[in-house]
């Protein structure tokens, strides 16, 4: 057996991963052929390309680089650069940064490390390559030399902004590059419309509907045409190949037609055709543009400027200094005064307030905040003033990390998706077939050149599969980043369809329905001696002890506004309880067993309590019962009951005794029957198998590593944020708000964003399979066929985007 350590070879190391931003796609007949493209190229693995997202993630191994799959893209005719995440991986997908000697931050631990987990296996395009491949042309005719924006490189971005500070900067929206064309189209067409239609017999109306009409058949229409000429050259065909042989079909044949004499004029049909199609982009890239606001959201809630406190070596004096956010560094400690933003993660150091969580938690209430609670960057500050040390900055914090798993779940596809693209593939040449049987039929059947040809135009311009592409990316674009905006993050499209076969929730108790926290419930006390002086004897024992049912006991006193007296002579009984003088009287707290003597009252009544009791007293004798217990959360039992109406079966499963379990169960309104007590880590995994094998279908709800194979067992695993890294490995959903009513809230969302996607869907398929039919036995003009083809785009962005006010 040797020591001696081998470099692991290139083919069994884990693949590499990188995302590019994609110009020049219009169709989902383009995203696929940018995936079947890339899926040719030895060592991809796996390609996936979002028309809505205009974002490709590609899974690749040696020897493929970044350099040749960009290479692909731009030999494929569409522009692409790199999106990087400033979390880059070694070629064994190690992260190559260290997090070292970093100050934890334990509450936003959980959810970042987890966040991070997902770009392992990023690719860092190597210092020798370009900077950004040669730019494409955008469908908008624009150049695409702009990097892409890189999530997360914002909200203080001290690291990621200063190692590639061009990419802080997003790309203008892309209705803007459209909106100049259209505007020349509709101010030509217009009269090109009326001359046609108004003035036919006018001697030089042919010859201005030619003078009019070219330039939007040239300039207007460019980008269909070269998108055109650039898919021909690769022997591929798209929507834009559809409407550039229409449009240049009509007006060619009417060039011929005006030179030979004839009347059969098709200018206007060009025109209007060009102009409504420009429409239907511009109104669809305005929607899309929207469609990305929740994201866009999450990249400007940090900051501008920042109140840093700095030390004067020589005098000791501390000042404020008023530095850019992206100048803050992890350790310094910041001013944050009423009504101004965190500006970054950390936790205070001094000062007392309540801040607006709301953009990460989704909940309006503010959280009382003092020193040593955490902060995150992006929420606002109240009322009092707070100094609070900078713990994480640019890529690192909390938002960035939760706008990176939003990205990653928009960029994959559903399979419902898929099917759309496999369609839309093939979609193109079988119109163009279809276009061509068209002409040859009517020409055939006794018709002339100019119906024939007329209806052929309008078979291939209704044909456009614009809604079919749009139908699922712009559904799950909207609907993640609404989710975001709530609170809940859904790590991929597949889960959607999960949330529609799930009937059965499963609920950890400690942690999900309730805090976690232990709360002074009950005090019972024998003979005259009154439940105040019981209270104070036993807080004022238990404030030397660090154990949380002590630290109940003495948060109840508090609570009642009650003067502790001092103590003395403290000593602990691990797992029995303490004893300490006070005055002259040696007071004990703790279990039974410390005591010569306890009233049956106070047993009978410990025996009824579902919590833990102590017991306080001196003399060898207990004088009162005092019971803790975990704090059922606010809002649990209204969410067990949205839950129901989500028809939805609620289980509550706990390590807990059966006592406690039974009355938190009664407390949120879950049955008897539906409560598991006294389960150990390894019998929680059991619980949801055996509900799965009695036929249910089963979502889990937990916090901790040992729900962890309970999360990855279920059909849906849904993890609440404020739980650990392992918790939220294994789940399909991750709630940021540690609030029952956010697992409603992810599987309404979820529900109705499939139920969009359907629709969407439902009318692409519709609209294609009657209107092509239509189209070719002459019962729709051109005109008509490029207005409804742009409507059909609209109405399912449209559709999608009803998301952005879920719930109604």
């Amino acid at each position: 057996m040797s020591d001696t350590t081998t470099t692991t070879p290139a083919e069994t190391r884990p693949p590499d991963e990188v995302r590019l931003a994609i110009t020049g796609m219009t169709c989902a007949s383009c995203s696929a052929r940018i995936e079947r493209k890339l899926a040719k190229v030895a060592g991809v693995q796996s390609a996936t390309v979002n028309l809505a997202t205009e974002k490709a993630q590609v899974r690749f191994t040696a020897p493929v680089t970044v350099e040749a799959i960009v290479a692909e893209v731009r030999k494929t005719g569409y522009g692409a650069t790199v999106v990087d995440d400033a979390h880059p991986t070694s070629a064994t997908g190690t992260p190559t940064r260290t997090d070292a000697g970093r100050p934890a931050l334990p509450a936003a631990d959980a959810l970042l490390d987890k966040l991070r987990a997902q770009q392992l296996a990023r690719q860092k395009v190597s210092p020798a390559a370009p900077s950004s491949p040669e730019p494409a042309d955008a469908p908008d005719g624009s150049s695409t030399a702009t990097p892409a924006a890189t999530p997360g490189a914002t909200l203080g971005a001290t690291t990621a902004a200063a190692a590639h500070p061009s990419e802080t900067h997003a790309p203008a929206p892309a209705a803007a590059g459209i909106r100049g064309r259209l505007l020349v189209a509709a101010a030509l067409t217009v009269p090109v419309f009326l001359l046609a239609m108004v003035l036919p017999s006018f001697g030089a109306s042919p010859w201005l509907q030619l003078l009019l009409a070219t330039p939007v058949v040239v300039w207007c229409a460019w980008p269909f045409h070269r998108a055109a000429a650039v898919n021909a050259r690769h022997l591929a065909s798209t929507m834009d190949t559809l409407v550039s042989i229409g449009v240049l079909a009509a007006w060619g044949y009417s060039v011929v037609e005006l030179l030979a004499g004839g009347r059969h004029l098709y200018f206007e049909v060009a025109a209007v055709v060009t102009t409504f199609l420009l429409l239907g982009r511009f109104l669809e890239a305005r929607a899309k543009d929207s469609g990305k606001d929740a994201l866009r959201s999450l990249l400007d809630l940090g900051a501008k400027e920042v109140s840093v406190l700095r030390i004067d070596p020589r005098t000791r004096v501390t000042s404020e200094a008023r530095i850019p956010v992206d100048q803050l560094v992890a350790g310094d400690q910041f001013v944050v005064r009423p009504g101004e933003k965190v500006a970054t993660d950390g936790v205070v150091r001094d000062g007392s307030s309540a801040v607006d969580a709301s953009v990460i938690t989704g909940e309006s209430t503010p959280v009382d905040v003092a020193p040593g609670d955490e902060v995150t960057g992006g929420t606002i500050n109240t009322t009092g003033r707070l100094v609070v040390e900078a713990r994480r900055v640019g890529a690192d914090t909390m938002l960035a990390g939760i706008q990176r798993l939003v990205e990653a779940a928009q960029t994959s596809k559903a399979d419902v998706q898929r099917l759309a693209d496999r369609v839309s593939a093939v979609f193109v040449p079988v119109v163009l077939a279809v276009a061509l049987v068209t002409l040859v039929a009517w020409l055939a059947t006794g018709h002339d050149l100019a119906r024939s040809l007329s209806v052929a135009v309008t078979v291939l311009i209704i044909a456009c599969p614009c809604a079919l592409g749009l139908a699922t990316p712009t559904a799950l674009l909207v609907g993640t980043g609404r989710g975001a905006q709530l609170g809940t993050l859904i790590k991929g499209p597949q889960v959607l369809e999960d949330t529609r076969r799930v009937d059965t929730v499963v609920l950890d108790k400690t942690g999900t329905v309730t805090t976690g926290e232990l709360r002074l419930r009950s005090i019972a006390v024998r003979g005259k001696l009154s439940k105040k002086a019981a209270l104070t004897a036993a807080a004022a024992v238990e404030q030397g002890s660090e154990h949380p049912i002590a630290q109940a006991v003495v948060a109840g006193a508090r609570l009642a506004r009650i003067d502790l007296p001092a103590i003395r002579d403290f000593q602990a009984n691990p797992g029995e309880g303490a004893a300490a003088r006070i005055r002259d009287t040696e007071v004990t707290v703790g279990k039974a067993v410390l005591f010569e003597s306890v009233d049956r009252e106070l047993l009978d009544h410990a025996a009824r309590q579902a919590g833990t009791t102590v017991f306080v007293g001196w003399d060898g004798v207990a004088q009162a019962a005092l019971t803790v217990e975990d704090t059922v959360r606010e809002t649990s039992a209204a969410a067990v009951a949205r839950l129901r109406a989500l028809g939805l079966t609620p289980y509550l499963v706990t390590g807990d005794n059966a006592a406690n379990a039974r009355s938190v169960a009664e407390q949120v309104g879950i049955e008897p029957d539906h409560v598991r007590a006294d389960v150990l880590p390894t019998q929680k995994h059991e619980v949801v198998t055996e509900l799965q094998r009695s036929g249910r279908v089963v979502a889990m709800v937990g916090d901790g590593v040992n729900d962890a194979a309970a999360l990855a067992q279920a059909d849906l695993g849904l993890a609440m944020g404020s739980g650990t890294d392992v918790a939220m490995d294994s789940a399909d959903i991750v709630l940021v708000r540690s609030d029952l009513d956010a697992v409603g809230d992810a599987i309404g969302l979820s529900r109705e964003t499939l139920r969009v996607i359907k629709q969407n869907l439902a009318w692409a398929f519709g609209y294609n399979t009657a209107a092509i039919p239509l189209a070719a036995f002459g019962l729709l003009n051109p005109m008509i066929a490029g207005a409804t083809m742009a409507l059909s785009s609209v109405l399912v962005v449209g559709n999608s985007l009803r998301l952005k006010r879920w719930p109604r």
